[in-house]
């Protein structure tokens, strides 16, 4: 389902990402195939300096479909940031890549909130938020923080998804999963 960033994947990732209901909600916009792959590259580098977390979505046979990020790590917490391609849309992957990636941050790197800024405008992303039984709409509650990132406009809704919260869910539904969800490149 998930594994490391790695260059390998980039071509067929970045012919994903340039779908047009893909592209504008993608936080490292490229205008390039090469600049994709630095960006890449920088995302992969990153990560050694433990200054964020990402992984390749894959679907059932393996192929990359997509990306998720934790990104801005900061006291155990930092921002979601995931997009797939356009093909794979409402077919249930965004919800077993966040379960998967979530077991991954929670359980085995230590991280306690997933925060996700999601623009108003992107009504797809905000409706699958919006599904999830253990995400709290942080407008309010988180209200400096999402000050700061509606500073220029009103652009976003702030969500948080707190360990605790994931942990209920977890327990209550039975799905708590190994770590074979993680591939080794």
């Amino acid at each position: 389902m998930l594994k490391k960033r790695d260059l390998e994947d980039c071509h067929v990732l970045y012919e994903l990402m340039m779908h047009p209901d893909v592209f504008p909600f993608v936080r490292h916009k490229t205008e390039s195939y090469d600049e994709f792959l630095f960006i890449t590259k920088q995302i992969i580098e990153a990560e050694e300096r433990g200054e964020l977390i990402s992984r390749t979505i894959l679907d059932e046979w393996g192929a990359p479909i997509g990306t998720i990020s934790l990104f801005d790590i900061e006291n155990q917490a930092g921002f979601l940031g995931t997009w797939l391609g356009n093909p794979y849309h409402g077919k249930g992957y965004n919800s077993m890549a966040k379960d998967a990636f979530f077991q991954e941050l929670f359980y085995e790197i230590g991280i306690e909130t997933v925060f996700m800024r999601i623009r108003k405008v992107n009504i797809r992303s905000r409706k699958a938020a919006e599904k999830l039984p253990y995400i709290l709409n942080a407008n309010e509650t988180r209200k400096a923080l999402y000050g700061q990132l509606n500073a220029n406009g009103d652009v976003y809704d702030l969500f948080e998804i707190p360990k605790d919260l994931y942990t209920l869910h977890i327990l209550r539904s039975g799905s708590l999963q190994s770590d074979s969800h993680l591939l080794e490149a």
